[in-house]
């Protein structure tokens, strides 16, 4: 029988963090850390893959996200913060070092995280979005492109609030789960991409759009607008990084993200290996944006062969 999922809340740097939790602790923990429009609820697959393989899985709701509280309207959103609140929740835990796994913008501190503390890294593997060493510039993309939408304040709040959550979360993942980067004609908003007689990905049930939605409508979208797509500008600069633990990057070929300016290039030129001497890079040919949702099984088996590579060293 899959052991359950545990629900509690930590008191992380002056914000209650919700956290998922499974599994035992015998191999090691791993830190999920999901991206948007996703929660914990996004790893609920590999979170009992890897506790029946013997670790433990911990996944926060990222600050503003599902059921951890808002970080005060006055505070700007900072890649720092997601860092710091990883170390924070280890240190609650006691948990001497960990394996990382993000997702999307999770990438984000998972990356930055492995830099600052090596010493509490065990390794980093990270889904759709590989190491950018400054931030991505977004010149090139279509004035519609829907991450310069989501820029301007203001827009993608009156574009969401004509729909309830549940459309936009829907909608969201409709889009997402596409080959192709959402991007709106002139005269035209995100939402208008897809309406209702769209179909949900297959592996993406109505039961999973319920519990997308019951926590996006307690966080709402004002800090997941903030964060990643408003700091987009602030992500740091580390063109001097060298990372000291091992990396693996899964990707969809069929993922969006990989038609982002400059992303097929840092994976397969070769660039992302002079940052990382111990990289691992493996494509899904069918693999989307969604790839550990929609196809867990091969996700699993990827995440799991990286984890048993790595076993713990004893002192």
């Amino acid at each position: 029988m899959a052991q359950e999922i545990e629900h509690t809340h930590l008191p992380i740097r002056g914000l209650n963090i919700h956290i998922a939790q499974v599994g035992k602790d015998e191999l090691g923990t791993v830190v999920f850390l999901h991206g948007f429009p996703e929660i914990w609820y996004s790893w609920r697959h590999q979170m009992l893959a890897v506790a029946a393989a013997g670790y433990r899985a911990i996944t926060p709701d990222c600050r503003g996200y599902g059921l951890s509280d808002q970080p005060p309207e006055s505070e700007e959103a900072s890649w720092e913060d997601l860092a710091a609140d990883v170390l924070a929740i280890l240190d609650a835990y006691s948990v001497p070092k960990a394996f990382l796994v993000g997702k999307d913008f999770g990438a984000f501190p998972a990356y930055e995280f492995a830099l600052q503390h090596p010493e509490r890294t065990r390794g980093v593997a990270c889904l759709g979005i590989p190491f950018n060493p400054a931030p991505m510039s977004l010149d090139a993309m279509p004035e519609g492109f829907y991450v310069k939408r989501w820029r301007e304040p203001g827009r993608a709040e009156a574009d969401f609030g004509r729909h309830d959550v549940r459309r936009v979360v829907r909608t969201i993942y409709v889009l997402f789960a596409g080959a192709e980067i959402p991007t709106a004609e002139e005269g035209q908003e995100i939402m208008d991409l897809a309406d209702l007689s769209t179909p949900l990905p297959e592996w993406f049930t109505e039961e999973d759009l319920d519990a997308y939605a019951k926590l996006y409508e307690k966080s709402g979208f004002r800090y997941p607008l903030q964060m990643p797509y408003r700091a987009i500008h602030k992500i740091p600069n580390r063109l001097d990084a060298k990372f000291q633990v091992p990396v693996f990057m899964v990707m969809g070929e069929k993922d969006y993200a990989f038609k982002f300016p400059g992303f097929e290039t840092a994976m397969r030129g070769g660039i992302m290996e002079k940052f990382m001497p111990d990289l691992k890079i493996t494509y899904v040919p069918e693999g989307g944006h969604f790839v550990q949702e929609q196809l867990p099984e091969q996700v699993n088996e990827l995440l799991l062969g990286f984890l048993k590579d790595h076993p713990l060293v004893a002192a």
